[in-house]
């Protein structure tokens, strides 16, 4: 569980407490999904498969070698990634790889702003790079929720 919103641009607006009780697991490669709301689902996939939304469960496989990216909890959808509008950053091949999907800033930018600064602040961080000064973050994050955990992934990927 994940309640961490000191660096949130969605405080207040997201609830960006996560409970991963009774989430079922990928139905292609076994792993246990995250759960995702409907409209970050219906607001991410190709105009193709919308119809097959309509108000179903979903949650997010996680693993990056799955081309799954959602399936629904109560009936037999799945989502693949080329099913999606957007590259999910933590799959392989993800290009770009947004750390920050309202900004459209990548993991690139975040970590040659880390380098530029000379230090892991994510207020520097965000200032640089202009990452989460557009929350609308449930419907354009894959998980629906706030970018800044992404954008600290990121930093952390950074040696000095």
């Amino acid at each position: 569980m994940s309640s961490d919103t000191n660096n949130s641009c969605c405080e207040g607006i997201i609830d960006l407490v996560v409970f991963e009780q009774n989430v079922p697991k990928c139905p292609i490669c076994g792993e246990t999904g995250k759960l995702v709301k409907n409209i970050t689902v219906k607001h991410l996939v190709n105009k193709e498969v919308m119809d097959s939304i309509n108000n179903l469960d979903f949650a997010i496989c996680m693993n990056e070698k799955c081309d799954t990216v959602y399936f629904s909890l109560n009936e037999h959808v799945l989502i693949d990634k080329s099913q999606v509008r957007e590259p999910i950053w933590f799959k392989k091949d993800a290009d770009p790889k947004y750390a920050c999907y309202c900004s459209k800033i990548t993991f690139d930018q975040v970590k040659e702003a880390v380098s530029q600064i000379g230090d892991k602040d994510m207020k520097k961080v965000i200032s640089l790079t202009g990452a989460m000064k557009n929350c609308q973050c449930e419907i354009n994050n894959p998980l629906g929720m706030c970018c800044h955990e992404i954008i600290q992934q990121a930093m952390d990927e950074v040696e000095f």
